[in-house]
């Protein structure tokens, strides 16, 4: 069992910054690989970004490499978001989710474990 908590979400200006995280209970963080989700008002949950276990493989949904940078602490049980040169589309809840097994993966159905989401508004 994993239960994930996410904070750092809040307002900011078009082209700032915001560094989600996302603390892990449980002593097999490691072994599990990790997403970030966000979910807009209306539209579907879809992957922003993955991690493996190890932090060596990681995943950018196209609309945010470059700016956005996932990685994570496993001697913390800790994931991080760190997303730079915001846009108002980035504008959605944003989800840490946990996937049993330590290879990356970037379908929601493939994990197991969610936080409850924290907001992120980017004003243009």
């Amino acid at each position: 069992q994993v239960q994930l908590v996410e904070s750092g979400g809040g307002l900011v200006q078009a082209g700032g910054s915001l560094r989600l995280s996302c603390a892990a209970s449980g002593r097999t963080f490691s072994t599990y690989a990790m997403g970030w989700f966000r979910q807009a008002p209306g539209k579907e949950r879809d992957v922003v970004t993955a991690i493996n276990w190890s932090g060596s493989n990681t995943y950018y949904t196209d609309s945010v490499k470059g700016r956005f940078t996932i990685s994570r602490d496993n001697a913390k049980n800790m994931v991080y978001l760190q997303m730079n040169s915001l846009k108002p589309e980035d504008t959605a809840v944003y989800y840490c989710a946990a996937g049993a097994g330590s290879w990356l993966r970037i379908k929601k159905d493939e994990y197991n474990y969610w936080g409850q989401g924290t907001q992120v508004t980017v004003s243009s």
